[in-house]
C-alpha cells in the first residue's frame, strides 16, 4: 500500500478511465476498489476521517451519486483531499479527474498543520489542478504556543508561503466552539501572526470562523485585513454578510448552506454581493443536502453550486461565470 496518493490511479492509461455518469457513484469512488487493512498507513495524504458522526451513530460511508455537470467550470476553493473518508483511499489524480468531468477545474488544497501544509505544496507541485494554502488551524495553535513551538511552526509556514504554488494562508482564524476561553487569547495571537504572514507574501487568507464572528471582525480591522480575505465555510448571517460586503471580504459557501436548518447562513448568502460569493466543499466534511453525513469530495461542489443558483434565482451559467472569475481574482491562475 502506498503512503501517498499523489500519483496513485486506477487507470494508468487515461483512455481506459470510464466516464463519470450523472446519477451514478463515480467508478473511482466505489469502495470495492479501496478496501484498506486496519493497519493501513496514516500521515499526510492518508489521514482518515472517523466512521461515526459526531452523534456517535454510524455513517453511510458510500460516496454520493454524481450530479449533472456544470455548464461552465469553477474551482472548489477549500478542500482536504489528504483526508480519506471511511475505507476509501482514492488516488488524487482520479479524484481530480472525476471533479473535472463535472465542471470543477481545480481545487485549493488547505493545510491545517505543518505536515498537511507541506503536503499541500507537494500536491500542488504534482498536479497543475491543485493550488496550496498553508496554516496552523486555530484549534491547534494554543497547544503549540504552550509548548513554545508556535514560532517555529510559523517560520516553516513563512518558507512554504514563498512557494509559487502557495496562494493562500489558511485555514486560520478563531474557533470558540472547540477551544475554551482560557485559550482564546492564544488563538487570537496566532491569528494575528497569520494575517501578517499573508500580507508579507501578498497572499489571500482563508478564515476559519466558528462561534467567533465579533472577534474575527475586530482583529481583521485592528490588523488590517489582507487584500483578499475569504470567510471559508461562511457560518454567519445577514449581518456578517453586510460587514463582508462593506469591507470587500469574500464569502465561501460549503454544503452547510444547503442544510434545511441553515436559515442564518442562507440569509447571509442572499445578502452577499454576488462578486464576493465563492463555492467550496471542505471535503470530506459538510456534504451537501440530500447527502448530509456521507463522504464529501471535490466533485460535490457541483451540488452546492446548483443549489446556490436555484436559491438565488440566478441562471446557473451566470453563477458559474461569476464564481470562477472571483476565484481567479483571489488565487490567480492554476
Amino acid at each position: 500500500m502506498r503512503t501517498s496518493r499523489l500519483n496513485q490511479t486506477l487507470w494508468p492509461d487515461p483512455a481506459q478511465r470510464p466516464a463519470t455518469v450523472p446519477g451514478q457513484t463515480p467508478e473511482a469512488y466505489r469502495s470495492e476498489h479501496y478496501q484498506l487493512p486496519e493497519d493501513a498507513p496514516s500521515g499526510p495524504g492518508t489521514r482518515r476521517r472517523g466512521e461515526s458522526a459526531e452523534t456517535g451513530h454510524k455513517r453511510d460511508l458510500s460516496f454520493p451519486e454524481a450530479p449533472q455537470p456544470l455548464p461552465l467550470p469553477i474551482v472548489d476553493n477549500h478542500t482536504h483531499i489528504d483526508i480519506q473518508d471511511g475505507r476509501v483511499h482514492i488516488g488524487i489524480p482520479d479524484a481530480l479527474d472525476v471533479a473535472q468531468d463535472l465542471g470543477i477545474r481545480g481545487i485549493v488544497q488547505v493545510g491545517c498543520d505543518i505536515p498537511s501544509s507541506r503536503w499541500a505544496v507537494e500536491a500542488a507541485e504534482a498536479d497543475e489542478r491543485i493550488l496550496a494554502a498553508v496554516a496552523i488551524h486555530p484549534n491547534d495553535a494554543p497547544a503549540l504556543a504552550q509548548k513554545d513551538a508556535l514560532d517555529d511552526a510559523l517560520t516553516v509556514l513563512d518558507e512554504l508561503a514563498g512557494h509559487e504554488r502557495t496562494r493562500a494562508i489558511g485555514e486560520t482564524g478563531l474557533d470558540y466552539f472547540r477551544t475554551g476561553k482560557d485559550r482564546h487569547e492564544l488563538q487570537q495571537d496566532s491569528f494575528r501572526e497569520h494575517i501578517r504572514l499573508a500580507k508579507k507574501h501578498g497572499l489571500a487568507m482563508q478564515i476559519h470562523d466558528r462561534d467567533a464572528h465579533a472577534d474575527v471582525v475586530r482583529i481583521l480591522l485592528e490588523e488590517g485585513a489582507p487584500e483578499r480575505t475569504v470567510f471559508h465555510c461562511f457560518s454567519g448571517d445577514a449581518e456578517l454578510a453586510r460587514i463582508c460586503n462593506e469591507n470587500g471580504w469574500y464569502m465561501s459557501f460549503a454544503g452547510t448552506v444547503t442544510f434545511k436548518n441553515s436559515h442564518g447562513v442562507q440569509a447571509g448568502l442572499r445578502e452577499a454581493r454576488r462578486e464576493l460569493i465563492m463555492v467550496e466543499t471542505d471535503a470530506p466534511f459538510l456534504t451537501p443536502h440530500p447527502y448530509r453525513g456521507r463522504p464529501n469530495a471535490p466533485y460535490l461542489a457541483v451540488q452546492t453550486a446548483r443549489w446556490i443558483a436555484e436559491h438565488l434565482e440566478t441562471p446557473l451559467e451566470q453563477l458559474c461565470e461569476q464564481v470562477d472569475r472571483t476565484s481567479r481574482e483571489v488565487y490567480g491562475e492554476h
